[in-house]
């Protein structure tokens, strides 16, 4: 007889534990989507990120990511009814840059928060680790700003606006909340959390803009690219970014493709009669000037390292849609970030997108 081959058993208890939640989530979001499908026709989308390296088998660098996003329907004179509390809409509609806005622009709010941490690849020892990351959690709330423009044929733009404030060190309860999940897995926690960075409250102003091309096709089977643009600014993070995304598959939303957890990265995807499957690669590069994970604490002394002023992230995956749901996988190789990190970081991401309508 042939042996079993050898498991794991912390990757065993993390996809087990990672379908459990995805059944969970399932069974919340299967009425919700119901009920979208029979009345709503601008309505509210959701999104749920979660972003680990334990896809690859590792527990380092940007080791987890989690974020919850809430975009709002069109918020334009002339968009289709949404469900959107009466008063309020006749409050937005009296903005002038939304009330004077033509047909071809739509306007959607986002509201989002999330939790980010990071550690150094050694996380057995308790000491200070000098030549490796810090420790480091971020727990935020975004606001974000929209505008979708589609007066050019064969051509769609997205500039998206977003603010993010929150809170870096042990007040963002990012060991709190690895040591819960490793209990849960029964995995060795990280030994060195003594070390993190410092309470700091954190400001970010991002912005993007995506144009998306697309051909004249009225097949099925068909391919589109994504160029974005933008920046951010704040004590937590400063930098100019640009990336490009190609897609090709079968029934493709108009969309703007694979949305990471990024600071005004949100995606926009619309519901579709039919299913929707494809591929993509994509690419984003970095000129970093701060990076408060690395560099370390802006008004008090803590553990620094040398970060690299380049960085870039090679990104594939696959996105299946059908009607109000939509679930994408991404693997994500990121380039060194530091002066002396041994390897390229990898990790996966979940992202699962569907519409609930709230009122």
């Amino acid at each position: 007889m042939f042996a079993e081959p050898y498991k794991s058993p912390v990757k065993q208890q993390f996809h087990r534990q990672l379908w459990l939640n995805i059944f969970f989530l399932a069974v919340l979001i299967v009425p919700g989507s119901a009920l979208a499908d029979q009345g709503q026709i601008n309505p509210w989308a959701q999104s749920i990120f979660f972003e680990n390296d334990l896809f690859d088998g590792t527990d380092s660098n940007y080791t987890n990511g989690f974020k919850y996003s809430l975009i709002s329907p069109d918020l334009s004179p002339h968009a289709k009814q949404s469900l959107f509390p009466r008063k309020v809409l006749e409050l937005i509609h009296k903005i002038p840059y939304l009330r004077d806005s033509g047909p071809e622009y739509s306007h959607q709010a986002e509201f989002s928060f999330g939790q980010n941490m990071y550690t150094p690849s050694d996380t057995s020892r308790s000491d200070l680790i000098v030549d490796d990351r810090p420790y480091a959690g971020w727990s935020y709330v975004g606001l974000a700003y929209h505008r979708k423009t589609n007066f050019v044929d064969h051509l769609d733009f997205l500039d998206s606006v977003e603010i993010q404030m929150g809170i870096i060190g042990p007040q963002a309860y990012a060991k709190e909340t690895q040591d819960l999940v490793h209990d849960l897995r029964n995995i060795d926690k990280a030994e060195g959390w003594d070390h993190q960075l410092k309470n700091e409250q954190g400001l970010l102003v991002a912005f993007e803009r995506k144009w998306r091309f697309y051909p004249n096709s009225t097949g099925s089977l068909t391919a589109d690219a994504i160029v974005h643009a933008g920046g951010a600014v704040g004590n937590v993070a400063t930098y100019l970014n640009t990336g490009l995304e190609v897609r090709f598959g079968l029934n493709i939303s108009r969309s703007f493709g694979v949305s990471l957890i990024r600071p005004a990265g949100s995606t926009l995807f619309a519901p579709g009669k039919k299913p929707s499957l494809y591929l993509f690669g994509a690419v984003n590069g970095k000129y970093v000037l701060r990076d408060i994970f690395l560099d370390g604490n802006t008004f008090a002394d803590s553990h620094s390292i040398d970060k690299k002023e380049w960085v870039a992230d090679l990104a594939g995956g696959v996105t299946l849609s059908y009607r109000n749901l939509m679930l994408t996988y991404t693997h994500v190789t990121r380039s060194k970030e530091f002066i002396g990190q041994e390897d390229a970081h990898n990790f996966g991401s979940i992202t699962l997108s569907f519409f609930y309508p709230l009122w």
